[in-house]
């Protein structure tokens, strides 16, 4: 296991509205960083931190973001846009907050078949193997704090791998945030439908900002990410992957078992998990503009979550799949926080 530990002065949030003047006077941030083994031969995956300096350990302030079928975590939710990311919000506000990349992604082992074509290997990183990657890792994190119980905050794909995880293991989750959560659906979505699957995807800048604003009113794509932050964004993330960033154009390779999960289970009409058997409080929180997991999706889920206590089902204006990294982003910053912070202790 590799760890690098680092002190950082905390990040003062700008005129995003993020924070009050009495709250820009917290403590100093911790930053850490772990390769965690998985049960998979070779395969580690990379955790980072932040908390205050000197937090008590507790299950109501430990949490883990997962991230989606394409990006990594670090890059989405430790971005420092306007001087402050997700995490530092979130730490900045008391808690221990943790990023995880699932194998295939970001910082974390790419499987040996990422470095053959893609037609040579079927979809790589399914469901239950990046499920097993999310419970090594929140293991590791419950053992590292030494609390029995962290909150888990999915986005899209991430959010039904927690859920699976929820469901699986109910002791462990104190919270379940599902950020754009996944469906049953009848439209293909990104999972696309007809030709077979490789083992992994290659995805340029542009046709990352294109799905980004599919489903945006024309009027309104100008103003809907700040200049320069989807530069910025891209920047970080496609240099994740460095083989990717020697072809021309660059690319991001993203491994395709998400989509091949798609196919299989929402677009085929069988869930990945059952979600009367969440019986953690649950947040859905979803953007108006989303169209790769529309609200109808989240309002249809929501009355199946029979089990969860306290559950709730936000619907945010002016915002994507990716609206952590948009003008409005300070509108599900603190919708999330408050649930978060409900019993927090």
């Amino acid at each position: 296991m590799q760890r690098r530990h680092l002190l950082a002065a905390p990040a003062v949030l700008t005129a995003t509205s993020l924070t009050s003047p009495a709250e820009a006077q917290a403590p100093r941030i911790v930053t850490e960083e772990f390769m965690v083994p998985t049960a998979e031969a070779g395969i580690e995956v990379f955790l980072r931190s932040k908390r205050p300096e000197g937090l008590a350990p507790s299950p109501g302030r430990t949490l883990l973001f997962v991230h989606g079928a394409t990006y990594p975590a670090h890059t989405a939710f430790d971005l420092p846009l306007a001087g402050v990311s997700w995490m530092d919000y979130i730490a900045g506000r008391g808690f221990d907050v943790w990023c995880l990349d699932l194998p295939g992604y970001g910082r974390s082992t790419r499987p040996a078949a990422m470095a053959q074509p893609p037609e040579a290997n079927p979809p790589l990183v399914r469901g239950d193997q990046a499920v097993a990657a999310l419970a090594a890792a929140q293991g590791f994190i419950r053992q590292q704090r030494g609390v029995a119980r962290t909150s888990l905050i999915g986005w899209s794909w991430g959010g039904s791998l927690a859920a699976r995880l929820a469901t699986e293991t109910p002791g462990v989750v104190e919270r379940l945030v599902l950020y754009a959560p996944l469906w049953l659906r009848s439209t293909p979505g990104i999972a696309g439908s007809g030709e077979a699957l490789g083992a992994y995807r290659s995805v340029t800048q542009a046709q990352a900002r294109e799905r980004w604003l599919d489903g945006v009113p024309e009027a309104a794509r100008a103003a809907l990410i700040p200049p320069g932050w989807f530069e910025h964004w891209a920047g970080v993330t496609w240099a994740t992957d460095p083989e990717g960033m020697r072809r021309n154009p660059p690319v991001l390779r993203a491994p395709n078992g998400a989509l091949q999960d798609g196919r299989d289970y929402w677009q085929a009409g069988r869930p990945f998990y059952d979600p009367a058997k969440v019986t953690a409080p649950t947040l859905l929180v979803v953007g108006e503009w989303d169209r790769d997991a529309p609200p109808s999706l989240a309002t249809t889920l929501f009355p199946l979550l029979t089990a969860s206590p306290g559950k709730r089902c936000v619907l945010l204006g002016e915002g994507t799949l990716s609206m952590m990294l948009e003008r409005n982003r300070g509108a599900l910053y603190q919708a999330v926080q408050v649930f978060l912070e409900e019993s927090a202790a």
